[in-house]
Protein backbone atom coordinates (compact mmCIF):
# COMPACT_ATOMS: atom_id res chain seq x y z
CA UNK A 1 0.00 0.00 0.00
CA UNK A 2 1.10 3.69 -0.98
CA UNK A 3 1.19 5.98 2.19
CA UNK A 4 1.55 9.90 2.14
CA UNK A 5 2.08 12.42 4.53
CA UNK A 6 0.27 15.18 6.92
CA UNK A 7 0.93 17.91 4.44
CA UNK A 8 0.02 15.95 1.15
CA UNK A 9 -3.18 14.67 2.82
CA UNK A 10 -4.31 18.27 3.65
CA UNK A 11 -3.33 19.95 0.41
CA UNK A 12 -5.07 16.48 -1.19
CA UNK A 13 -8.35 17.50 1.11
CA UNK A 14 -8.14 20.92 1.56
CA UNK A 15 -7.74 20.97 5.43
CA UNK A 16 -5.78 22.78 8.31
CA UNK A 17 -2.01 19.80 9.07
CA UNK A 18 -3.12 20.59 12.37
CA UNK A 19 -6.49 19.41 11.71
CA UNK A 20 -4.78 16.15 9.70
CA UNK A 21 -2.64 15.57 12.60
CA UNK A 22 -5.80 15.72 15.08
CA UNK A 23 -7.76 13.03 13.01
CA UNK A 24 -4.73 10.95 12.33
CA UNK A 25 -4.16 10.99 16.38
CA UNK A 26 -7.93 10.26 17.10
CA UNK A 27 -7.84 7.11 14.71
CA UNK A 28 -10.22 8.98 12.36
CA UNK A 29 -8.48 8.08 9.73
CA UNK A 30 -7.96 4.64 8.99
CA UNK A 31 -4.31 2.88 8.46
CA UNK A 32 -2.50 6.02 9.61
CA UNK A 33 0.54 5.19 11.98
CA UNK A 34 3.03 6.52 13.34
CA UNK A 35 6.89 6.50 12.32
CA UNK A 36 8.80 8.01 14.63
CA UNK A 37 6.78 11.77 14.62
CA UNK A 38 5.80 11.46 11.65
CA UNK A 39 2.59 10.18 10.58
CA UNK A 40 2.12 7.94 7.17
CA UNK A 41 -1.15 7.80 5.89
CA UNK A 42 -2.99 5.60 3.19
CA UNK A 43 -2.79 7.49 -0.17
CA UNK A 44 -6.57 6.34 -0.53
CA UNK A 45 -7.85 7.17 2.65
CA UNK A 46 -10.79 9.67 2.98
CA UNK A 47 -11.94 12.40 5.48
CA UNK A 48 -14.08 11.68 8.01
CA UNK A 49 -17.67 11.66 7.23
CA UNK A 50 -17.77 14.72 9.17
CA UNK A 51 -15.84 16.54 6.68
CA UNK A 52 -17.99 14.99 3.94
CA UNK A 53 -21.15 16.82 5.25
CA UNK A 54 -21.98 20.47 4.14
CA UNK A 55 -19.81 23.38 5.85
CA UNK A 56 -21.01 25.61 8.20
CA UNK A 57 -20.51 28.42 5.96
CA UNK A 58 -18.73 29.80 2.74
CA UNK A 59 -15.99 31.52 5.15
CA UNK A 60 -12.85 29.43 6.05
CA UNK A 61 -12.26 30.72 9.29
CA UNK A 62 -15.58 30.70 10.93
CA UNK A 63 -15.53 26.73 9.28
CA UNK A 64 -12.00 26.56 11.47
CA UNK A 65 -13.35 28.19 14.70
CA UNK A 66 -16.61 26.30 14.77
CA UNK A 67 -14.87 22.96 14.16
CA UNK A 68 -12.19 23.74 16.73
CA UNK A 69 -14.62 24.99 19.42
CA UNK A 70 -16.37 21.39 18.72
CA UNK A 71 -13.26 19.75 18.77
CA UNK A 72 -12.02 21.53 22.04
CA UNK A 73 -8.53 21.63 19.62
CA UNK A 74 -5.55 23.26 21.95
CA UNK A 75 -2.87 25.40 20.42
CA UNK A 76 -5.18 26.05 16.80
CA UNK A 77 -7.16 29.42 15.65
CA UNK A 78 -10.01 29.15 17.78
CA UNK A 79 -7.91 28.62 21.18
CA UNK A 80 -5.49 31.92 20.41
CA UNK A 81 -8.61 33.87 19.23
CA UNK A 82 -9.95 33.14 22.87
CA UNK A 83 -6.92 34.50 24.78
CA UNK A 84 -6.46 37.00 22.43
CA UNK A 85 -9.73 38.94 22.54
CA UNK A 86 -10.52 38.03 25.60
CA UNK A 87 -7.39 39.43 27.01
CA UNK A 88 -7.40 42.40 25.06
CA UNK A 89 -11.21 43.39 25.19
CA UNK A 90 -11.41 42.97 29.12
CA UNK A 91 -7.74 44.89 29.53
CA UNK A 92 -9.32 48.03 27.70
CA UNK A 93 -12.02 47.86 30.13
CA UNK A 94 -9.21 47.92 33.41
CA UNK A 95 -9.29 44.12 33.82
CA UNK A 96 -5.90 43.79 35.66
CA UNK A 97 -5.78 40.29 34.76
CA UNK A 98 -2.35 39.19 32.54
CA UNK A 99 -2.21 37.84 28.99
CA UNK A 100 -1.02 34.55 30.69
CA UNK A 101 -3.70 34.30 33.81
CA UNK A 102 -5.96 34.61 30.76
CA UNK A 103 -4.39 31.77 29.13
CA UNK A 104 -4.73 29.72 32.50
CA UNK A 105 -7.98 30.53 32.85
CA UNK A 106 -8.90 29.27 29.46
CA UNK A 107 -6.50 26.58 29.24
CA UNK A 108 -7.36 24.73 33.00
CA UNK A 109 -9.88 26.71 34.60
CA UNK A 110 -7.93 27.77 37.01
CA UNK A 111 -6.43 31.10 37.92
CA UNK A 112 -2.83 30.30 38.80
CA UNK A 113 0.06 31.74 41.08
CA UNK A 114 -0.22 35.24 42.28
CA UNK A 115 1.21 37.33 43.71
CA UNK A 116 -1.39 40.25 43.62
CA UNK A 117 -5.27 40.60 45.04
CA UNK A 118 -7.48 39.66 42.02
CA UNK A 119 -11.03 40.65 41.61
CA UNK A 120 -13.50 37.99 41.44
CA UNK A 121 -15.27 40.16 38.41
CA UNK A 122 -11.97 39.90 36.34
CA UNK A 123 -12.28 36.01 36.30
CA UNK A 124 -15.75 36.07 35.81
CA UNK A 125 -15.93 38.22 33.04
CA UNK A 126 -12.98 36.85 31.42
CA UNK A 127 -14.63 32.69 31.61
CA UNK A 128 -17.81 34.52 30.68
CA UNK A 129 -16.38 36.45 27.53
CA UNK A 130 -15.08 33.14 26.47
CA UNK A 131 -18.80 32.06 26.24
CA UNK A 132 -19.74 35.31 24.40
CA UNK A 133 -16.76 34.20 22.32
CA UNK A 134 -18.67 30.90 21.19
CA UNK A 135 -21.88 32.63 20.88
CA UNK A 136 -20.64 34.61 18.27
CA UNK A 137 -18.87 32.04 16.70
CA UNK A 138 -22.27 29.50 16.57
CA UNK A 139 -24.32 32.53 15.76
CA UNK A 140 -21.98 34.28 13.23
CA UNK A 141 -24.52 33.33 10.61
CA UNK A 142 -27.00 34.94 12.28
CA UNK A 143 -28.92 38.28 11.51
CA UNK A 144 -27.99 40.78 14.24
CA UNK A 145 -30.89 41.74 16.13
CA UNK A 146 -31.45 43.31 19.71
CA UNK A 147 -32.01 39.72 21.27
CA UNK A 148 -28.74 38.32 20.01
CA UNK A 149 -27.12 41.47 21.44
CA UNK A 150 -29.01 41.48 24.46
CA UNK A 151 -27.80 37.62 25.03
CA UNK A 152 -24.10 38.70 24.67
CA UNK A 153 -24.29 41.05 27.38
CA UNK A 154 -26.42 38.44 29.54
CA UNK A 155 -23.06 36.21 29.18
CA UNK A 156 -20.60 39.26 29.68
CA UNK A 157 -22.57 40.25 33.20
CA UNK A 158 -23.97 37.26 34.54
CA UNK A 159 -22.90 36.06 37.93
CA UNK A 160 -20.56 39.56 38.55
CA UNK A 161 -21.27 42.16 41.38
CA UNK A 162 -23.35 44.24 39.00
CA UNK A 163 -26.00 41.55 38.25
CA UNK A 164 -26.61 41.63 41.95
CA UNK A 165 -27.72 45.55 41.63
CA UNK A 166 -31.11 45.73 41.47
CA UNK A 167 -30.38 48.69 38.85
CA UNK A 168 -28.20 46.97 37.06
CA UNK A 169 -30.32 44.97 34.21
CA UNK A 170 -27.94 42.67 33.25
CA UNK A 171 -29.27 41.46 29.69
CA UNK A 172 -31.47 44.38 28.84
CA UNK A 173 -30.74 48.23 28.43
CA UNK A 174 -29.62 50.29 30.69
CA UNK A 175 -32.12 52.36 33.35
CA UNK A 176 -29.92 55.03 34.42
CA UNK A 177 -28.08 57.97 32.70
CA UNK A 178 -24.37 57.07 31.83
CA UNK A 179 -21.76 59.11 29.85
CA UNK A 180 -18.01 57.99 28.54
CA UNK A 181 -15.17 59.79 28.54
CA UNK A 182 -16.72 62.66 30.07
CA UNK A 183 -19.44 63.01 27.04
CA UNK A 184 -23.01 62.03 27.58
CA UNK A 185 -24.76 58.96 25.88
CA UNK A 186 -28.35 58.14 25.30
CA UNK A 187 -30.97 58.94 27.58
CA UNK A 188 -32.08 55.24 28.96
CA UNK A 189 -36.03 56.06 27.32
CA UNK A 190 -34.72 56.63 23.79
CA UNK A 191 -32.28 53.38 24.10
CA UNK A 192 -35.11 51.03 22.14
CA UNK A 193 -35.89 53.17 19.86
CA UNK A 194 -32.11 53.87 19.10
CA UNK A 195 -31.25 50.75 18.57
CA UNK A 196 -34.16 49.66 16.55
CA UNK A 197 -33.28 52.06 14.08
CA UNK A 198 -29.39 51.47 14.33
CA UNK A 199 -30.32 48.33 13.07
CA UNK A 200 -32.95 48.93 10.93
CA UNK A 201 -30.45 51.70 8.51
CA UNK A 202 -27.66 48.42 9.45
CA UNK A 203 -29.49 45.71 7.56
CA UNK A 204 -30.89 47.90 4.48
CA UNK A 205 -27.13 47.44 3.32
CA UNK A 206 -26.97 44.95 1.41
CA UNK A 207 -23.91 43.92 1.22
CA UNK A 208 -21.97 45.03 4.25
CA UNK A 209 -18.15 46.34 4.04
CA UNK A 210 -15.64 46.73 6.49
CA UNK A 211 -16.48 50.76 7.04
CA UNK A 212 -20.13 49.57 7.48
CA UNK A 213 -18.75 47.21 10.34
CA UNK A 214 -17.11 50.07 11.91
CA UNK A 215 -19.79 52.64 11.12
CA UNK A 216 -22.17 50.91 13.31
CA UNK A 217 -19.88 50.23 16.00
CA UNK A 218 -19.41 53.90 16.53
CA UNK A 219 -22.87 54.40 16.87
CA UNK A 220 -23.73 51.97 19.00
CA UNK A 221 -21.05 52.56 21.61
CA UNK A 222 -22.06 56.51 21.06
CA UNK A 223 -25.96 54.90 22.18
CA UNK A 224 -23.73 53.28 25.18
CA UNK A 225 -27.36 50.96 25.67
CA UNK A 226 -25.59 49.07 28.47
CA UNK A 227 -25.05 50.57 31.99
CA UNK A 228 -21.51 48.66 31.69
CA UNK A 229 -19.79 46.14 29.42
CA UNK A 230 -20.64 48.33 25.85
CA UNK A 231 -17.27 48.10 24.96
CA UNK A 232 -16.92 44.41 24.73
CA UNK A 233 -20.29 44.19 23.65
CA UNK A 234 -19.67 46.24 20.81
CA UNK A 235 -16.15 44.52 19.89
CA UNK A 236 -17.76 41.14 19.92
CA UNK A 237 -20.47 42.25 17.58
CA UNK A 238 -17.66 43.74 15.05
CA UNK A 239 -15.85 40.40 15.50
CA UNK A 240 -19.36 38.47 14.41
CA UNK A 241 -20.47 40.92 11.65
CA UNK A 242 -16.30 40.12 10.17
CA UNK A 243 -17.31 36.95 9.99
CA UNK A 244 -21.04 36.95 8.70
CA UNK A 245 -19.42 38.67 5.75
CA UNK A 246 -16.44 37.42 4.81
CA UNK A 247 -14.31 39.96 6.22
CA UNK A 248 -11.54 39.15 7.71
CA UNK A 249 -11.92 39.93 12.04
CA UNK A 250 -9.47 41.73 14.04
CA UNK A 251 -8.80 42.16 17.64
CA UNK A 252 -7.58 46.13 19.19
CA UNK A 253 -4.95 44.96 21.02
CA UNK A 254 -4.15 47.18 24.60
CA UNK A 255 -1.28 49.19 22.92
CA UNK A 256 -4.35 50.45 20.40
CA UNK A 257 -6.30 51.68 22.91
CA UNK A 258 -5.54 55.41 22.66
CA UNK A 259 -6.03 55.35 19.17
CA UNK A 260 -9.42 53.30 18.97
CA UNK A 261 -10.92 55.97 21.42
CA UNK A 262 -9.15 58.68 19.58
CA UNK A 263 -10.94 57.07 16.31
CA UNK A 264 -14.69 57.00 18.39
CA UNK A 265 -14.17 60.40 19.68
CA UNK A 266 -13.23 62.01 15.95
CA UNK A 267 -15.38 59.61 13.52
CA UNK A 268 -17.81 62.02 12.48
CA UNK A 269 -14.77 64.61 11.40
CA UNK A 270 -12.09 62.28 10.35
CA UNK A 271 -12.92 58.83 9.69
CA UNK A 272 -9.79 57.14 9.12
CA UNK A 273 -8.31 57.74 12.48
CA UNK A 274 -10.85 54.72 13.66
CA UNK A 275 -10.46 53.03 10.26
CA UNK A 276 -6.76 52.55 10.18
CA UNK A 277 -6.65 51.77 13.62
CA UNK A 278 -8.98 48.57 13.17
CA UNK A 279 -6.81 48.31 9.83
CA UNK A 280 -3.95 47.89 11.61
CA UNK A 281 -5.96 45.64 13.99
CA UNK A 282 -6.72 43.45 11.10
CA UNK A 283 -3.41 43.23 9.52
CA UNK A 284 -1.85 41.93 13.09
CA UNK A 285 -4.89 39.11 12.95
CA UNK A 286 -3.70 38.38 9.14
CA UNK A 287 -0.42 37.62 10.26
CA UNK A 288 -1.75 34.92 13.10
CA UNK A 289 -3.89 33.54 9.74
CA UNK A 290 -1.20 33.30 7.75
CA UNK A 291 0.94 31.52 10.65
CA UNK A 292 -1.89 28.83 11.34
CA UNK A 293 -2.20 28.44 7.15
CA UNK A 294 -6.19 29.73 6.98
CA UNK A 295 -6.45 31.74 3.60
CA UNK A 296 -7.27 35.18 3.83
CA UNK A 297 -10.32 35.92 1.31
CA UNK A 298 -11.67 39.64 2.22
CA UNK A 299 -14.92 40.53 0.46
CA UNK A 300 -15.42 43.79 2.30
Amino acid sequence: MNYISVSEFANKWGLPERTVRHYCATGKINGAFLTGKTWNIPADATVPDKENKKKFSDNILLNQLKEQKEMSLKGGIYHRTQIDLTYNSNRIEGSRLTQEQTRFIFETNTIGASENNINVDDILETTNHFRCIDLVIDKAKAKLSEALIKELHFLLKFGTSDSRKDWFKVGDYKKLPNEVGGNETCHPKEVTTKMKQLLSDYHLLERKTFQDIIAFHHDFELIHPFQDGNGRVGRLIMFKECLANNITPFIIEENLKLFYYRGLQEWNHVKEYLLDTCLSAQDNYKHILTYFEIPIVDEG
